[in-house]
């Protein structure tokens, strides 16, 4: 039998109140007029709004260090919709961003969204951990929740709007990421999805998922 957590990756918004599951967690609406401005965002006036970015997620979009994530190849939606939380506050897991985004404007940030969209991705980090294979891409075993490869990708390039591409991120990034949704620390997913998933999972399954995706390369 389908637990909830499972229901709760698998089902349309229109079904999360209904279920009393918690509400959005995020300010964007993927309406048309959003999706378009997105879309349509400059990646060559992103360059120019990029300087600021490059102390921590460097020049080319591979991040200085491995606690800050790469944004290079990174999803422009999902690109877009961190920079929005950060500046509303709905993302709170972080003590630069906020300051670093507060004088952006919306069109700043599908530009930059754009730009860092397009740059090449990450290669691939590590030897990976092929024990979570079944967590991640729900190759046999039981599971109370979706794998995480029903809406990252199966080979973690993403593939809903505002879920992001996991594959060759930074490890360590990728764990704090999980441990701050199992802790509630971060908490702009929408309808909790990835809390809820989050909270079900051990810290040493969380530790290799970040290095499964990781290892990956898009």
């Amino acid at each position: 039998m389908k637990t909830a957590l499972c229901m709760i990756a698998m089902v349309g918004i229109s079904g999360w109140a209904t279920m009393g599951v918690a509400g959005p967690s995020s300010n964007v609406a993927w309406d048309s007029a959003t999706r378009q401005l997105v879309a349509n965002g400059d990646p060559e006036a992103g360059k120019a709004k990029a300087g600021a970015c490059a102390g921590c997620h460097g020049a080319d979009g591979i991040g200085t260090s491995p606690q800050f994530p790469n944004l290079a190849g990174q999803l422009a939606a999902y690109l877009y919709k961190q920079l929005r939380d950060y500046k509303d506050g709905t993302r709170a897991d972080d003590a630069v961003m906020p300051g670093m985004v507060a004088s952006l404007s919306d069109q700043d940030m599908a530009d930059l969204a754009a730009y860092y969209a397009g740059l090449p991705p990450a290669p691939a980090q590590g030897p990976g951990d092929d024990s979570v294979a079944e967590l991640a891409d729900g190759v046999g075993g039981t599971r109370d929740f979706a794998p995480c490869g029903a809406c990252h990708g199966s080979k973690g390039e993403g593939k809903i709007v505002h879920v992001p591409a996991l594959a060759g991120q930074k490890p360590t990034y990728l764990e704090a990421t999980l441990q701050n949704y199992k802790s509630g620390k971060r908490a702009n997913d929408v309808y909790a999805r990835m809390r809820s998933i989050a909270q079900s999972l051990t810290d040493a399954q969380i530790k290799a998922l970040a290095a499964y995706y990781a290892a990956k390369q898009r």
